[in-house]
């Protein structure tokens, strides 16, 4: 039984928070956050004491933490965690820049002990599915694919901390690093990308990257720079050579020449807790992955550390590009 402790009892932890309470073979002990108010909220919900001391809730004897905070303390809190002996699974983007990413990893090596972001699209049912059909060729080689995220600024975190982009940095690494991840995962690394986009008071808010492959193209829009009241909206369209994948406001959809289309079923989990996501799906295969390689002494292979890494460098290079085209 891994026992793990969430440090951020905001709306990320309660969504992880409600993954735990679906596991056999986790437990959650506790949590952490400095807000009393927030704090006493996901104590009551979820039966666990929560405290302010990150020292005490390590004293609690948690194998885990599950780093839910704001993205410049996401460094720092695995650092200490790795310090200290326990296994982290810290929410994406990994930090705000390489070095600070580049510390964690060690930290992580040096105590042996499990570190992995939480890029939950690659869990993501329809996306997971998407992943096969391309691996396998069920329809052929990949083509050109679209991969869309945007909505209404995300106005629920705590203390509204994703308008700083100095803790964010911004819609471009904290929203659209979700398909960027994602794009890495299907494809690997581009031969070419160029990048154009938008920036505000709250940083890169929306970006338009279109990435060359040897036999493929990936076009990628995503952003938070919506008008308020804008519904969340996450898609795809992958074209194949016999076929295509369409997630596009409605279930995925399978198109093959000389068939009727075919929509593959996924269970639906019903998450709460506020926000844009409103299927525990991802989050519930994520943590699930990540709890059940540390109990049975696997190594993370869906996501490395290396990997979010790799994500991390490219959503700061378009994030480069975006502000080099608009000086010209």
């Amino acid at each position: 039984m891994l026992k793990v402790g969430i440090v951020g009892c905001g709306f990320m932890g309660r969504m992880h928070a409600s993954v735990y309470g679906l596991l056999n073979d986790a437990q959650l002990s506790g949590g952490m956050d400095a807000n009393g108010a927030q704090a006493a909220e996901f104590s009551e919900k979820f039966g666990v004491p929560v405290t302010e001391s990150f020292e005490e809730l390590l004293e609690w004897g948690v194998d885990a933490v599950d780093i839910c905070l704001p993205t410049h303390l996401h460094s720092r809190f695995t650092q200490m965690a790795a310090q200290a002996g326990r296994h982290v699974l810290c929410e994406k983007p990994m930090a705000l820049n390489l070095q600070e990413a580049d510390a964690m990893i060690e930290a992580c090596a040096k105590a042996n002990v499990g570190l992995m972001i939480g890029h939950c699209i690659r869990f993501w049912p329809e996306y997971a599915y998407l992943k096969r059909i391309t691996d396998e060729r069920m329809l052929g080689n990949l083509l050109s694919i679209n991969l869309t995220r945007y909505g209404e600024f995300p106005h629920w975190s705590t203390d509204n901390w994703m308008a700083d982009e100095k803790k964010s940095g911004g819609g471009v690494l904290d929203m659209h690093i979700h398909d960027t991840d994602y794009v890495l995962y299907l494809l690997g690394e581009p031969l070419e990308m160029v990048s154009f986009g938008s920036v505000d008071e709250r940083g890169p808010c929306h970006v338009f990257t279109t990435m060359r492959y040897p036999n493929c193209v990936a076009h990628l829009e995503g952003g938070w720079n919506l008008p308020s009241l804008t519904p969340f909206k996450m898609a795809f369209r992958a074209i194949f050579e016999n076929g295509a994948a369409i997630m596009d406001g409605g279930p995925l959809t399978i198109f093959e020449n000389g068939k009727q289309p075919m929509q593959p079923s996924f269970e639906q989990m019903s998450a709460e807790g506020g926000g844009n996501i409103s299927n525990l799906g991802g989050y519930f295969h994520e943590i699930e992955y990540f709890v059940r390689c540390l109990n049975s002494g696997q190594p993370f292979e869906i996501v490395t550390p290396q990997s979010s890494r790799l994500s991390l460098k490219t959503a700061l290079e378009e994030i480069a590009q975006i502000r080099a085209h608009r000086s010209r």
